[in-house]
């Protein structure tokens, strides 16, 4: 059941981050991004940082001056319109290709956990059109057991140091401060945390390193996220606790781009899941860029059949295109070639149809 002050709530949040107030539209053209993708999700010459305050649609603690796009936005965005992360601009989708350096991933097996192997994944996904590419060394999938930090660099600083001069921008998935600084000296340049930085010292050290940041909420730990999660709205919570972690990292000190995820299948049932899918722009109105990574998760299985995870292509391929009409724009997919020509045809289809309106 919906929780009747969810509407309130957001109509509140609505004034505060300038933008119309009401029920989150889906959008298939994929309007509502840019509106949300201010210049406030990056430090500007102009920005005014006021430590200690938040305020949704402005960097999370950055004070600018709200773009107004009236009512219909071209999916080819100019820059006015779109934001950008880590120097990639945001006019366009951006696909995030994951590269699992572990024996236990729950989507590939291990495929991937050998140098060479990974070093041979980066560069295909390179040729299929990755802008980012995402290596993590510590499988994060429900029920997982722990890796040490020293483990974790052991299996990523090589593969990093390889793919680093390739093209793409190098994105470190870790929880672990001394694996930021270890990837980062290699050549990593986002530091994605599905712990939204609340470890030991990684707040500290992400602040230090002062690299674009990417941070996921998961209620619990990967051990025991699945036990039982509990909310009484999931979307306002998810936002909100989101906003505040970005608070935390201004007031440390953080001043380059905050994305968020809003972490689909962790510590959330699939009811929790598609709640939050199908409210993505009360994520991508805060003004930071929206990180989604749902690829091959369970949640298609129990939606559709219950089937592998190499089987669940198509479903995430659905979500990403729901997820672009509400103004996601940073996707973190195992299926790269997939994804790229499914948005490029959505995307040209749906601006057909803005133009002949």
């Amino acid at each position: 059941m919906r929780n009747p002050d969810r509407r309130r709530g957001a109509e509140s949040h609505a004034r505060r981050c300038h933008y119309p107030r009401g029920r989150h539209r889906f959008d298939p053209a994929g309007r509502h991004g840019p509106s949300g993708l201010r210049a406030g999700c990056r430090q500007g010459p102009q920005a005014e940082r006021q430590p200690g305050r938040l305020r949704a649609g402005t960097a999370t603690g950055i004070v600018t001056t709200p773009v107004s796009t009236g009512d219909r936005v071209p999916l080819a965005a100019p820059s006015s319109f779109a934001g950008s992360f880590a120097g990639l601009s945001l006019d366009r989708p951006r696909l995030m290709a994951v590269i699992n350096v572990t024996p236990d991933s729950f989507s590939d097996g291990g495929e991937a956990f050998a140098l060479d192997d990974a070093v041979a994944r980066g560069r295909a996904f390179i040729a299929e059109g990755a802008d980012i590419l995402d290596i993590g060394g510590e499988s994060t999938r429900p029920g997982a057991d722990p890796v040490s930090a020293e483990e974790e660099i052991r299996r990523v600083v090589p593969v990093i140091e390889a793919l680093a001069g390739e093209g793409p921008v190098i994105s470190i998935d870790t929880r672990h401060a001394a694996v930021m600084e270890a990837a980062a000296a290699a050549g990593a340049t986002i530091i994605n945390d599905v712990s939204a930085l609340t470890g030991d010292e990684s707040l500290e050290t992400a602040a230090r390193l002062n690299l674009p940041v990417i941070l996921m909420h998961m209620q619990g730990e990967p051990g025991t996220m699945q036990d039982n999660p509990t909310y009484g709205d999931v979307v306002a919570e998810v936002r909100d606790g989101l906003l505040a972690r970005a608070a935390a990292c201004r007031d440390a000190g953080l001043t380059a781009e905050i994305a968020l995820d809003p972490g689909i299948g962790f510590g959330k049932t699939v009811d929790h899941n598609l709640d939050l899918l199908g409210n993505l722009s009360a994520l991508a109105e805060t003004g930071c860029p929206v990180v989604l990574g749902v690829s091959r998760k369970s949640y298609i299985a129990k939606v559709d059949r219950d089937l592998p995870p190499q089987d669940r292509v198509a479903g995430s391929v659905a979500t990403a295109l729901a997820a672009w009409g509400q103004g996601v724009r940073i996707f973190r997919v195992h299926d790269v070639a997939e994804h790229r020509q499914a948005l490029a045809v959505y995307r040209a289809i749906a601006e057909a149809a803005s133009e002949g309106s």
